[in-house]
């Protein structure tokens, strides 16, 4: 079955991996997703990416604090295949007082919200990830 919004689909799957207290998530590889993925594990989000290129699958270790706690508490879709949100470098939210992320999909590529204000960039905003 074809997905028709890939992101949301892997935002849920992260989201449903942390409550269940999963220790990695298995999802189909692109492009896209595997740059979102990259800019979390960079922030430290999650522990890190597998890239089966040849199966065309993604293996993702979450990363929890000690108690086993999530790191992600919370993952929200805001530009949609029916409705794209873009913004300029002026409106990049600020999420949690800066403990969150804004993933922005600019023309140097998939950024967090900070990297791409201090660069002077807008684009297609993601989602946020506090």
């Amino acid at each position: 079955m074809a997905h028709q919004d890939p992101i949301a689909d892997m935002l849920t799957r992260l989201r449903n991996a942390m409550t269940a207290r999963r220790k990695y998530v298995d999802m189909a590889l692109s492009s896209l997703k595997h740059n979102v993925l990259k800019v979390l594990e960079k922030q430290g989000f999650v522990e890190h990416i597998l890239v089966d290129e040849e199966h065309k699958k993604m293996r993702v270790f979450l990363k929890y604090a000690g108690g086993r706690a999530p790191i992600l508490q919370g993952l929200k879709r805001i530009s949609k295949p029916s409705l794209r949100r873009y913004i300029t470098k002026h409106e990049i939210p600020k999420i949690s007082g800066g403990l969150g992320l804004a993933i922005v999909s600019t023309s140097q590529g998939v950024v967090d919200g900070e990297t791409a204000r201090q660069k002077g960039i807008g684009g297609e905003l993601l989602c946020y990830i506090w």
